[in-house]
């Protein structure tokens, strides 16, 4: 009777908590990997330098402490103003506010894009979804500028009415012919979803296309 199974074992596991763990129980679509550094180490430990694990740890948790947006607010950067908006000579502001710049911004954020000094190549990044044993591409993490209202950032991105700040994302795919990334903004949880609540994996591309 020994290797008789209960009915009810999921009970019976969950009533045999010992105690504390320091196991991550937080759900998540994203892969565990897709959160490590990049890390110019080799593999074999050197005598006197640091495992190659415990470099990847500290540079996770200190990456994790940085966020673009007060990076930027230190500069004295407002991320709102990054996005062109439409030329409104009406409601042009005094010279006097306009901090020494005359001219509204009127170039795309991309055109001042430098990926001379990137760590990973798009692709290398698209492939941090995949998990070993898996078929299935996972989003990666990410931050995106884009507006808070959808709807209007969809019909008019550079609408003088929207805001724009910096949003966590799933990265679901990239486009390398127009050069860019396919994003799907997370839900409260952290959790990147379509509208019957089921994970998007491969880019969003169903068995139907």
């Amino acid at each position: 009777t020994k290797f008789k199974t209960p009915s009810n074992l999921k009970s019976v596991m969950d009533k045999q908590v010992v105690g504390p763990s320091t196991e991550d129980l937080t759900e998540s679509d994203f892969p565990v990997q897709s959160f490590n550094p990049k890390v110019q180490m080799p593999f074999k430990r050197v005598p006197g330098q640091n495992p190659r694990k415990v470099e990847v740890e500290r540079k996770r948790r200190l990456y994790l402490t940085f966020d673009i947006a007060e990076l930027l607010a230190s500069k004295g950067i407002d991320s709102n103003q990054l996005m062109p908006r439409h030329y409104d000579p009406d409601n042009m502001p005094p010279i006097e506010e306009t901090k020494d710049s005359v001219f509204p911004i009127y170039l795309p954020l991309q055109v001042f894009d430098n990926d001379e000094f990137d760590c990973r190549t798009p692709e290398e990044w698209i492939s941090l979804g995949l998990e070993p044993g898996s078929f299935d591409r996972k989003p990666v993490p990410g931050k995106a500028l884009l507006p808070t209202d959808d709807v209007l950032g969809h019909e008019d991105p550079k609408s003088q009415e929207l805001i724009y700040e910096w949003i966590d994302v799933g990265v679901l795919d990239y486009d390398k012919e127009t050069d860019l990334y396919l994003v799907h903004k997370t839900d409260k949880k952290g959790l990147v979803r379509d509208e019957e609540g089921r994970p998007i994996l491969n880019g969003g591309v169903t068995p139907e296309g």
